[in-house]
């Protein structure tokens, strides 16, 4: 058993890099192997969780290497579970550590990429996770958690990078230690990884008997109107504002002036007693025209990280992980590195069409009963390749971008400044805003220092009639609207 744990600490140690390995693996100990189970210990709690949320999976894997009957791995604080290896029994833990045995199998489905792998998988029961304390459910409910959407199973890359340290880094502090971003401010389109992100945090956060609730937008705006109809605000209120970590998810659906005021205060509530808070949504604080200013502005003043579209090696990996997946319950399914490669390609929109893409080529193999062709798998994913579509232009972009090429500031922009060489750059500003952008004049006036509509279509007529009779000024115009919207 010694040499073969050498061996499983080399593997690891290969896959992960010398650094991650000293980190958080020379301490991780074999116990005992009793049937398909293998007892890993470990000196602390905080190593043990860090250890089953972040490398499960990877631990699994090299133990089925040197021990294919192990499916499952049990990780113990070693205070508990001194068993010398070689013994028959199984390691003891004592009354306080028996819950908190972290455990994963190989049986179970597990998810990969920054969705969950739905590869004809059948569907894992959620997980209600809600507010807690020492592991007792209180009555304030979350919304379910799916376990598949944990840290070991999300997939980084260049355009998540930031945002994943940025969750880990809370999700790792202990309790009671000082919050660094707050709110931790998520936003991204849809199936880039924000609510797996988010779903990791709770995981890991609950996993530290932190007192967490992730909560949808919509699960928020039901839960205070139930308990105003119910005359149980105050209950409701006390609750969620005891808690250590609170995680709201898309939050650009939450409406209602009375709903946003309690949501306005719970934030002021939670950070004013240095509670974290994480909040996810599918565009920047600035730009959730259906909230009011005094939420967007609780919102930008923390950390504000954006996810962007996946890169083609990133979409690559994701896929590769999804078709692993699949292989657990088809494994005659198989996919030439040139398929992989062309699906990668072409799929370009988010981590859900990775998905629809591979549930396609799973039913198409399953019914020809034969590897896959470049051809078939063209055709088998055609209705998913959508043409690219056009960059998303941003307001700060068009101001940072119209002040660089004028020779004055983003401030001179929005100042109440009247002087002609700032005049003239802050009209051509608004009138890109509102030829690239879809914001209401209203909108655009309030991102320009708060002017009225008038103002900004005022600034559109006057570009437009000088675009007219203009060369110069026309070619101006088209050089930075090329510049905005280059891929």
């Amino acid at each position: 058993m010694k040499d073969s744990w050498a061996a499983i600490c080399r593997r690891l140690k290969a896959e992960l890099g010398e650094a991650t390995y000293s980190s958080w693996f020379l301490r991780l100990e074999l116990a005992q192997l009793a049937g398909d189970v293998a007892y890993l210990s470990v000196p602390t709690k905080f190593l043990k969780m860090w250890i089953q949320t972040h490398y499960a999976a990877r631990i699994l894997a090299a133990i089925g290497g040197e021990f294919p009957a192990v499916k499952q791995v049990v990780i113990t604080v070693r205070s508990s579970t001194r068993v010398p290896v070689g013994s028959n029994a199984q390691p003891r833990l004592d009354h306080e550590e028996s819950h908190d045995a972290g455990t994963f199998e190989a049986s179970q489905p597990r998810g990969h990429g920054n969705e969950p792998a739905r590869a004809g998988a059948p569907k894992e029961k959620d997980v209600k996770t809600t507010a807690r304390g020492h592991g007792e459910t209180e009555t304030l409910g979350g919304s379910p958690l799916d376990r598949r959407l944990n840290f070991a199973t999300f997939i980084v890359g260049r355009s998540n990078q930031l945002a994943y340290a940025s969750a880990q880094d809370i999700a790792s502090a202990a309790p009671g230690e000082a919050v660094r971003f707050n709110p931790l401010y998520i936003h991204a389109s849809v199936g880039l990884g924000k609510t797996h992100l988010l779903q990791a945090i709770a995981h890991a956060a609950a996993g530290q008997r932190r007192r967490v609730i992730y909560l949808t937008a919509e699960k928020f705006m039901h839960s205070f109107a139930s308990a105003l109809e119910a005359a149980t605000a105050i209950s409701f209120k006390e609750k969620l504002r005891a808690i250590d970590l609170l995680v709201i998810d898309d939050v650009q659906f939450l409406r209602g002036k009375s709903i946003q005021q309690e949501f306005c205060h719970t934030l002021n509530a939670l950070i004013d007693a240095r509670r974290q808070i994480v909040i996810a949504a599918d565009r920047p604080p600035g730009e959730l025209e259906a909230l009011e200013e005094r939420v967007r502005s609780r919102l930008a003043g923390g950390l504000c990280v954006e996810m962007g579209a996946l890169d083609e090696p990133l979409r690559l990996r994701m896929l590769e992980a999804r078709v692993a997946a699949a292989k657990v319950l088809h494994p005659q399914f198989e996919l030439s590195p040139a398929v992989l490669a062309y699906v990668a390609s072409v799929i370009q929109t988010n981590g859900r069409d990775l998905d629809g893409a591979v549930n396609r080529l799973v039913a198409h193999a399953s019914l020809n009963r034969a590897p896959l062709s470049l051809e078939a798998a063209e055709r088998a994913i055609q209705d998913l390749i959508r043409p690219r579509e056009p960059k998303k232009v941003k307001i700060e972009d068009i101001q940072k971008l119209v002040a660089s090429h004028y020779n004055v500031t983003k401030a001179d922009i929005l100042s109440a400044r009247r002087t002609a060489n700032v005049v003239r750059p802050r009209q051509i500003a608004m009138f890109l805003a509102k030829t690239l952008t879809p914001r209401s004049l209203p909108e655009i006036g309030r991102r320009f220092g708060g002017r009225d509509h008038t103002t900004v279509l005022h600034a559109v007529r006057k570009i437009e009639s000088l675009v007219g009779t203009d060369g110069r000024l026309s070619e101006e115009i088209e050089l930075l609207k090329r510049m905005l919207t280059e891929n």
